[in-house]
């Protein structure tokens, strides 16, 4: 029993002496072992592909024999197509990009019996770490895959467009190549006419401003056997990750879209009008480079002159009070290639959002329109009356700018005196008591370009809704006082006073508001009664010593038209 328990032990450890010791198995076919697939695989290697891949060849004990990495570059061929040994077009079958594999090929679908020179002995088995890089087809074209469009879409790019957008571009690996986006600046080109590689040609024909795509090209549509310096190598398919920012073309004018048109609109802008408008300006993929709200102004300028860009020059006209517009510019009727600096780059499409405040002619009058009159309207106001009336001001765009019935008071003036502004004037004259009447005042007739700090914009057309509330007939033209009735013959005795062949001051006032007080004489009305007086006083008294002798008073019948008294 323990004889042939013994033997069965050592027929064991034979056994395994010889197992351990026996000769490999030869391979009869390819070995593959993935060592790293990527989790996105959107393509795989086919018969007739062309691969660029990286590659160490090794033999089964790990001395290499060659490898792609020492040579510095990748190495290309078709699949498929004999250009290989027989195993290694089968075992690059169906890689992805960015795949690896340790891939061992027996001698029959290698080098054979005959082996390779001095660098591969014969019926040596090979083992290749591969990493695949690229995959494309001379059946290839361009392939688009849009990741986000806008929902508006007005306008897509066609052949002969100019565009600007942004670019990552990455070789088909993942590995960056060049981005607009480092040099912060967009690249900025015509479409389809050859500018571009063939490519990128076909790539961003019909997007959006606003759209983003990755465009795939292979090599033969991008910089091909030669690539592009060591940034590019040789054969490599190239992937663009775009963002569309601007499109145009040279043949464009402005592009008008109406968002607000006042009903009615009296008045349309036209060329030589001044106008005052807020704005928004923008690129064309929404970046704001500029706004009048942001510094609390509106932007004032003539149209039609030359004193904005042509565009807007353009985009300007027709349009109401009120009115709301948006004006898109192409950048040859706006700053051109040069752009301005870091707001406005070159070859930008301008987008402004435009809102009129108002607009003017320097030809322009007051605007009159008597809405009420009463049916009795007379006497109707002239130069020298005193007024009182009421008003609500406003800007044209219905700002209020302020009002008489705030304070509870007319507002009372001498017409023609300059004690308004001029457009006032002109619209207060032949008014009468009761009438109301609704007043366009250009700025030439109002308070101008410097307007009135805080309360009246510079350039502003005003409004006004007055009524006359009362009226005092003036004195004729250059009489401060008049006699209601026949003058005294006797007019120096009278103010003489204490008889001393003098008037002085006290004397002659007294005098003057005795006469006035009884209705026998009037002072013009709206001005200070003392003040009148005391300048009738002044011209009488012609050597200026304080006192009027008899040889210098004269009735105002008896003066020259220098003169403004009695």
């Amino acid at each position: 029993m323990r004889q042939s328990l013994l033997g069965m032990i050592c027929l064991a450890l034979l056994i395994t002496f010889v197992a351990c010791n026996a000769p490999p198995v030869p391979l009869d076919d390819i070995v593959v072992e993935k060592t790293f697939v990527p989790e996105q695989c959107d393509r795989v290697v086919k018969s007739g592909d062309f691969v660029r891949y990286h590659y160490n060849g090794m033999f089964p004990d790990g001395k290499k024999f060659d490898s792609s990495y020492d040579r510095g570059s990748t190495y290309n061929v078709y699949v498929g197509k004999r250009q290989l040994i027989e195993g290694m077009d089968k075992a690059l079958l169906g890689m992805c990009v960015n795949e690896r594999r340790l891939i061992k090929i027996p001698p029959a679908l290698a080098y054979g019996k005959d082996g390779y020179g001095d660098i591969i002995p014969p019926d040596a088995i090979l083992h290749f770490d591969v990493l695949l890089l690229d995959i494309w087809n001379p059946e290839d074209t361009v392939q688009i895959r849009t990741y986000h469009r806008p929902e508006k879409c007005d306008r897509t790019v066609q052949v002969s467009d100019f565009i600007r957008y942004h670019y990552n571009g990455t070789l088909l690996d993942g590995t960056l190549f060049d981005s607009s986006h480092t040099r912060m600046r967009t690249y900025d080109t015509y479409v389809g006419i050859g500018w571009l590689i063939a490519g990128m040609d076909q790539g961003l024909l019909g997007m959006c401003v606003g759209e983003k795509r990755i465009i795939t090209l292979p090599p033969f549509l991008g910089y091909g056997e030669n690539g592009d310096g060591s940034d590019i190598p040789s054969q490599a398919s190239l992937v663009f990750d775009v963002v569309l920012l601007d499109l145009h073309n040279p043949k464009d004018s402005i592009t008008v879209e109406e968002q607000l048109v006042p009903d009615p609109c009296p008045r349309k802008s036209q060329v030589g009008d001044f106008m005052r408008y807020h704005y928004n300006g923008t690129l064309l993929d929404g970046t704001p480079f500029d706004s009048s709200y942001s510094r609390n102004r509106t932007y004032d300028t003539y149209i039609g002159k030359g004193y904005v860009i042509a565009g807007m020059d353009e985009g300007l006209l027709s349009l109401c009070v009120g009115q709301r517009r948006r004006v898109i510019i192409p950048p040859h009727l706006a700053y051109g290639e040069e752009g301005t600096g870091t707001e406005i780059p070159g070859s930008a499409v301008l987008v402004f959002d435009i809102h009129v405040i108002d607009f003017h002619n320097p030809s322009d009058t007051v605007q009159i329109n008597s809405y009420f009159k009463p049916d009795n309207c007379n006497p109707v106001s002239k130069k020298g009356d005193f007024v009182k009336y009421h008003y609500n001001a406003t800007l044209m765009d219905g700002t209020h700018i302020g009002s008489t019935h705030t304070y509870g008071k007319t507002y009372d003036i001498v017409l023609g005196v300059g004690q308004v502004v001029p457009g006032m004037e002109m619209g207060l004259k032949d008014m009468c008591v009761g009438e109301k009447r609704t007043l366009i005042i250009p700025p030439h007739l109002g308070y101008g370009e410097r307007g009135v700090d805080g309360e009246v914009p510079g350039s502003a057309v005003l409004v006004f809704d007055v009524e006359m509330v009362d009226m005092e007939e003036g004195l004729p033209e250059g009489y401060m006082f008049i006699w209601n009735g026949e003058v005294s013959p006797n007019l120096f005795n009278e103010m003489d006073k204490n008889k001393d062949n003098l008037v002085e001051p006290s004397e002659f006032t007294d005098y003057i508001a005795r006469q006035v007080n009884e209705g026998k004489g009037r002072l013009a009305p709206g001005f200070d009664a003392h003040r009148i007086i005391e300048n009738m006083f002044s011209n009488q008294d012609r050597n200026s010593d304080g006192k009027i002798t008899r040889d210098e008073f004269k009735l105002k019948a008896d003066e020259t038209p220098s003169h403004d008294e009695l």
